[in-house]
């Protein structure tokens, strides 16, 4: 016996119910090797997105087939489709010989600024996208929370990446912390935070993580270590300890079974030159 659903509707209490800004997308069938990318908000194919169109080609079965969005576009004169989302699909299905037109669903978005709008909230509950292209693309996007952020960052000297080093090589004030200066943004402000990350742009981290942000907020906001620090002081001493002070709070973390970061942000204290009159952050 099947176990069958209707669909049906849930109540709406206590909701606003969202009248639709643009009209509803449009199904065409279309040749793949006739859309385009636009890397100013999605990361290009690296190896592992190689894998998974050799992948795609090797397994490709329509039932499987999820139809790539896009969006009509103008470029060098004429109009274009651009994918949105699902450009592993496209490249796959265009690298297939046994794959002619594809079908897609075509949606408003006029520019690249709701395009990249679109590409966010196409992929805001998906694995598959990583939280700094989620960003960069919020930020062409105009979303004020990821724009103060990517502000703060500039203003600090913090490069945040679009991907992973291919090299595996960062430059100093490189970061992919995109999750933890988002959460410093969010407790310090934009100015706050710019303090902070400032301070570790100037000690030449490459890159400057997670671990880094909380331990230098930690030492920066504490109500007695703040007064006697001085910032430049503190940078050198970040600089000058980088690897050597990571290892060590490991196994102060360990031995009092504290926080790593608070471990560090310890360490790093305990050993710059101090000041009697500084300014401080205030928490």
């Amino acid at each position: 016996m099947e176990l069958l659903n209707p669909i049906t509707a849930v109540s709406v209490a206590g909701l606003t119910p969202r009248q639709p800004g643009t009209g509803e997308p449009i199904c065409e069938r279309v040749d793949p090797a006739t859309l385009f990318v636009d890397h100013e908000y999605q990361r290009t194919v690296g190896e592992k997105g190689r894998r998974q169109i050799r992948q795609i080609i090797e397994k490709f079965c329509w039932t499987k087939f999820k139809p790539p969005i896009c969006a009509y576009a103008e470029h060098e004169g004429r109009t274009i489709l651009k994918v949105l989302d699902g450009q592993h699909t496209a490249i796959a299905a265009a690298s297939n010989p046994h794959v002619g037109l594809i079908p897609v669903m075509i949606v408003e978005a006029a520019d690249t600024s709701a395009q990249a709008a679109a590409f966010v909230g196409q992929n805001t509950q998906r694995l598959g996208v990583t939280n700094l292209q989620l960003h960069h693309s919020a930020v062409l996007a105009g979303h004020p929370e990821s724009v103060d952020v990517q502000r703060t960052c500039d203003r600090a000297g913090v490069r945040v990446l679009r991907n992973l080093p291919g090299s595996g090589r960062y430059q100093p004030g490189d970061t992919i912390a995109i999750a933890a200066i988002k959460a410093l943004v969010s407790r310090r402000e934009p100015l706050g935070a710019r303090v902070i990350l400032e301070v570790l742009a100037k000690a030449h981290l490459a890159p400057i993580t997670a671990l880094h942000i909380k331990a230098a907020e930690y030492v920066m906001t504490d109500s007695e270590m703040s007064i006697k620090l001085d910032p430049d002081e503190f940078s050198k001493t970040i600089g000058d300890l980088y690897l050597s002070a990571e290892d060590e709070a490991k196994l102060v973390a360990k031995t009092l079974r504290t926080s790593e970061w608070k471990a560090l942000g310890s360490i790093w204290y305990r050993k710059t030159k101090k000041k009697r009159q500084v300014m401080r952050l205030v928490a």
